[in-house]
């Protein structure tokens, strides 16, 4: 028998398994395909991506309510729909939903690790990979650890009085003012008043603040308020402050803490051993420990915090820190950044206060990458298992965080705005970027990947918490597009709820993101696994080509306003701080962002700054008003070597942190003056106020910035990204909006066209076609939600590119009466004629429609009539076409155009359309059901209702 066919024999249905059928281990290395020879090309690569290229799925273990028979079931829906991985995720059982008396599972029970065994044996026979998170739900941390290992916070609280008064109070009420609003705070938290103070309001001199410490008795403090206006303020440190956030059980609890080496060290082992002392070594079965978000919500906090920061600083912190701090609020964000809390303080005090502020703030990311990152990373290593961590938040480095990390990831997300047109102004506004999937987070996790030279770049893809059940395509396209312009190169998707068949529908959904197999788009869904395969395979073998880099202005944001927390930060400083590395690429350049460890860390070489394998000509400075001392050194090496930097609204004037910072300051001064004696390398530009797009071209002419493909007429919803090999040069070209079609001219430079053929790769089908270029010129059509791989290599033989007409000759709009029939997603059908093509949310009776709509009709061609194509205009959903029963294919996105030929006849022609829609008009309507209420009707999660079916015009032509 050939392997082939054993493999289709062997194969089970997706429904109705039972355990009888599943697979055992020992035939897992009969059913495994062979990882393709390095020495394929990297076209078969693409056109037949390895399952390893192919999107993963994070997968929750609903309350670690799990069963054999239902993992397996669920892996063979999962390979069947195109997904190549998954990533095992413990986490609690979702609220408002049945659990059918379904018992749990204890996380690293021995019952739990044998059914983790199973999984990990069941998904090698499938050639499917594993990850494994650590720990349940996010941040880690267990019931099981002992209090000093648990995160802890200090915190003020502040209480303002008017003198004269005397007056008593209670330390309850300080603690009560203290205790932070954040996402999941500990039942079992412990608070501990540190220091009360009473400070004038305005506060100038430290000396004006006055110690009440040894005034508290028997919890109560008495004081007398001179006249005037003051402030109480109380210092608390919170222990075990922060529960795990929906931890399952065996994982619930308080949070670890990451500033204690010993504490990490203890956790990781405990997992580790647990399991592997049951079912043997977890590598090669686990290709990665993750660590999920860091939402540590502020934790500030070890018993040495102090002593480290003396050490590392040079002066003690502690008189200053009540007003270093600012209140804390939801996932740990500072609150009333914009006003001090609660009193004011005189100019030349905020400056001080702010240096110190910095220097608690890289105190803190310096530990915890010492304590928590470089431990698990260890770990990882000691284990054979590789890293892969969204190694951000509040507090932790943006860029060198993700330096370590063998697969490094970030977060891309599904919100309405995607596929919109968004004025700049509002983007700007929205402080996670409105109008992208991708988040604030992408490019720094992307830079830093580039920096260490890694190809594998995972994300936390299609996040949905605001359009559930209104899953199409066409928006996973525009921002998964977006993921990858923002240098993603492997989608993880957000994800996969563990839910047996008989569960009430719609199942159990931990999260928003309805991939189920109870879904519309489902049966459809690997075409855009196929997609995102292909297009893994080809990036992942390259390098992102970037000769510009950016510096944020971090050491300033983090002395004003404080760390924020990334993904999801309150502010970003500056606003637009996105719009340039956008603008540069919407351009026809690339950059990445660098830091101040990176630009120190690096060389400078013939006019570049080059740190391992990037080279930068060009930096530009993103309203930098503080530097290392030792930066600014740096950065003047660059400039008189050749290099050139440009200052955006702010030339460099001061030092960052607060030690000797007076002599510091001057030494960064100095060392600007050198570099502006190079007045045509140390550029100021004034600060963009709009047309961010056009203000970049316009500094690109105006400094002969070299494009290596200028793009005649850019806009803002066209994007691209190159990459390279050996072989081959690539260039992504996305069109993210789902309105507009653009017909590019685009010119190529030269030196990437010589002695190389184009192609255009086509990821969607994984088939080429040969471009022809006169001079590297190409004309090409980008439609709604569209993307173009063009690649240039050395093969040559193929077949040219012809590109579908939008309109032709003898155009004529098929009219009459339409057939449609309703297949409702509750079994009914209906039927109806219209004279008219309409939005069916538009239709009242059809409004809250979801299944697949049939539209049936005929049209006429006459003798001599040419065979053309069919448009059929404006589709919600995706589409199937069959004219005189003949199937003419799926299409998925943007534009729905078919060519015809092959396909009619002289005379009576029939055609068949069916339009598949999202769930989430009709999920509306089920007011008895708690979970489709609360992801569709509920104030926070309240969705419009969407267009779906076929709205037309449809023209053949």
């Amino acid at each position: 028998m050939e392997r082939r066919d054993f493999l289709k024999q062997c194969s089970v249905a997706a429904s109705g398994l039972v355990l009888a059928n599943i697979l055992p281990s020992y035939a897992n290395a009969m059913l495994r395909e062979e990882h393709v020879s390095k020495s394929k090309s990297l076209f078969d690569l693409f056109t037949n991506p390895e399952n390893h290229y192919r999107p993963f799925v994070r997968w929750w273990w609903n309350g670690d309510k799990i069963e054999k028979t239902e993992l397996a079931r669920e892996l063979r829906i999962l390979k069947e729909a195109g997904i190549g991985g998954v990533e095992i995720n413990p986490i609690s059982f979702p609220l408002r939903t049945d659990d059918m008396n379904k018992p749990s599972v204890d996380w690293l029970s021995d019952e739990w690790i044998e059914l983790l065994n199973f999984t990990l044996e069941e998904a090698k026979s499938l050639d499917m990979t594993c990850d494994l998170l650590v720990g349940t739900g996010f941040p880690m941390g267990g019931a099981f650890l002992e209090k000093e290992e648990c995160s802890q916070i200090v915190v003020i609280a502040a209480k303002k009085l008017k003198g004269p008064l005397i007056t008593e109070f209670s330390l309850f009420d300080l603690y009560k003012e203290a205790d932070p609003a954040i996402t999941s705070p500990y039942t079992g938290r412990t608070m501990e008043m540190l220091e009360v103070k009473l400070v004038p309001d305005p506060l100038n001199r430290l000396d004006e603040v006055i110690n009440l410490s040894d005034q508290i008795k028997n919890g109560m403090i008495k004081v007398s308020i001179p006249k005037g206006d003051y402030a109480i303020y109380g210092l608390v440190k919170i222990e075990r402050f922060m529960s795990v956030i929906q931890g399952a059980p065996g994982g619930m609890g308080p949070v670890l803490n990451h500033y204690d080496t010993a504490a990490v060290k203890k956790y990781l082992n405990r997992m580790s051993d647990t399991i592997q002392q049951k079912i043997g070594p977890l590598a090669p079965k686990v290709r990665s420990f993750f660590v999920d978000s860091l939402e540590t919500e502020g934790t500030n906090w070890n018993s040495d915090m102090m002593s480290e920061f003396q050490k590392r600083r040079g002066y003690d912190l502690y008189p200053y820190l009540p007003f270093v701090l600012f209140k804390i609020g939801g996932m740990g964000n500072t609150t009333g950044q914009n006003i001090l809390y609660p009193v004011k303080m005189g100019h030349e005090f905020k400056k001080t206060i702010d240096r110190m502020r910095y220097d608690f703030e890289l105190t803190k990311a310096e530990i915890f990458e010492e304590r928590f990152l470089h431990t698990f990373t260890e770990w990882c290593k000691d284990n054979k298992i590789k890293s892969r961590a969204q190694a951000y938040g509040r507090g932790y480095f943006p860029l060198e965080g993700s330096f370590d990390i063998d697969i490094p990831e970030c977060e891309t997300w599904l919100k309405y705005g995607i596929g919109e047109d968004i004025s700049e102004e509002k983007m700007m506004q929205y402080p996670w970027h409105l109008g992208r999937g991708n988040t604030m987070i992408n490019k720094f996790v992307s830079s830093a990947a580039h920096l260490k030279d890694k190809k594998l770049i995972s994300s936390e893809e299609l996040t949905n918490t605001d359009m559930v059940f209104n899953e199409s395509l066409e928006i996973f396209k525009i921002a998964g597009d977006q993921s990858t312009i923002s240098g993603v190169t492997h989608p993880v998707f957000h994800g996969f709820n563990y839910s047996p068949p008989d569960a009430a529908f719609p199942g159990w959904i931990t999260y928003g993101g309805y991939f189920s197999e109870k879904n519309t788009m489902w049966p459809y869904f690997k075409h855009y696994t196929d997609y995102r395969a292909r297009l893994s395979a080809v990036l992942q073998q390259a390098t992102m080509f970037a000769d510009i880099a950016l510096l944020a202005p971090f050491a300033d944001q983090w002395s004003e306003y404080g760390a924020q927390n990334e993904p999801f930060p309150v502010m970003v400083s500056p606003a637009y701080q996105a719009l340039i590395w956008e603008s540069i690429h919407q351009n026809g350049n690339a950059c990445d962002y660098v830091s101040e460890r990176v630009i120190n860390d690096s060389e400078v070489s013939k006019g570049f700054l080059t740190y391992g394998k990037r080279k930068y000509h060009t930096l530009f400075l993103l309203a930098v008003h503080s530097l290392d001392t030792a930066t600014a050194g740096k950065l003047h090496e660059f400039v008189s070597g050749g290099g050139r930097i440009f200052c955006i609204e702010a030339i460099p004037d001061r030092s960052t942190g607060w030690a000797h910072y007076e002599k510091r300051d001057q030494e960064v001064q100095e060392w600007v003056k050198k570099m502006q004696t190079f007045p045509d390398r140390f550029i100021f530009l004034p600060k963009p106020t709009t047309d961010f797009l056009g203000w970049y071209k316009t500094i690109q002419e105006k400094y002969d910035f070299k494009p290596y493909l200028k793009i005649k007429e850019p806009k803002t919803f066209i994007t691209q990204v190159r990459y390279q090999t050996n072989r081959a040069e690539l260039f992504m070209l996305t069109n993210s909006s789902s309105k507009h079609s653009v017909l590019l001219d685009i010119t190529f430079d030269k030196d990437i066209l010589k002695n190389k053929q184009p192609w255009l790769w086509d990821a969607v089908t994984g088939k080429r076609f040969k471009l022809d270029m006169m001079e590297g010129r190409l004309y090409i059509d980008l439609g709604p939600a569209d993307s173009k791989l063009i690649v240039f290599d050395h093969d040559k033989k193929g077949n040219i590119w012809k590109a579908s007409p939008l309109n032709g000759n003898n155009a004529k709009e098929l009219e009459g009466t339409w057939d449609v029939e309703f297949r409702h997603y509750d079994g009914t059908i209906k039927k109806e004629e219209l004279s008219k093509l309409i939005d069916l949310k538009e239709m009242p009776v059809y409004a809250n429609f979801a299944g697949t709509a049939v539209y049936r009709n005929t049209f006429q061609l006459k003798e001599g009539d040419k065979m053309g194509y069919i448009n059929l205009g404006n589709v919600y959903g995706i589409c199937e076409i069959r004219i005189n029963g003949v199937e003419a294919g799926t299409q998925w996105y943007g534009r729905r155009i078919y060519p015809l030929e092959g396909l009619v006849r002289k005379g009576n022609n029939e055609i068949e359309i069916k339009v598949v829609t999202v769930m989430v008009n009709y999920m509306k309507t089920l007011k008895d059901n708690v979970v489709a209420q609360y992801w569709t009707n509920q104030k926070k999660k309240e969705q419009p209702l969407q267009s779906m079916g076929l709205v037309g015009p449809v023209t053949i032509y």
